[in-house]
């Protein structure tokens, strides 16, 4: 999996490297039970301090994404990602809230902000469906 980072934008390093694995799992270039580097390789070969790559590693972990362990090191969560529960609808619907409006006072149209939905959702399970 390659990873691009943007050191311009005004998205933190380390949440830019959390989305990009998390998409690397969503398109299964990622696997679960695969490794991950270590946190020192990880930050050497993107190039942004360890602390990042450890910030970006725990957050994962928290959200049930990877598991840390002492011998076999960072690893993609063999039992896949947890599925969804009301606690990360209710979040969805939080990160989404402020899109929406900001698109309705931008005049972006019900169906534009639809198909770019499903435009990005496909952009994940197309990809997945064609491995099976």
């Amino acid at each position: 999996m390659y990873i691009h980072l943007d050191f311009e934008s005004d998205t933190p390093i380390y949440k830019q490297l959390m989305h990009q694995i998390i998409a690397g799992i969503a398109k299964q270039e990622l696997k679960p039970g695969e490794s991950l580097p270590s946190v020192r390789t990880m930050a050497a070969d993107i190039g942004i301090n360890l602390h990042t790559v450890n910030k970006t590693y725990h957050q994962l972990k928290e959200k049930g994404f990877i598991l840390i362990h002492r011998q076999k090191g960072v690893v993609i969560n063999p039992d896949g990602t947890p599925k969804a529960d009301e606690i990360y609808m209710l979040q969805l619907k939080n990160a989404l809230y402020p899109l929406v409006a900001e698109s309705v006072c931008r005049g972006v149209k019900e169906e534009e902000f639809r198909q770019l939905c499903i435009s990005l959702f496909q952009e994940f399970t197309q990809r997945k469906d064609r491995s099976k």
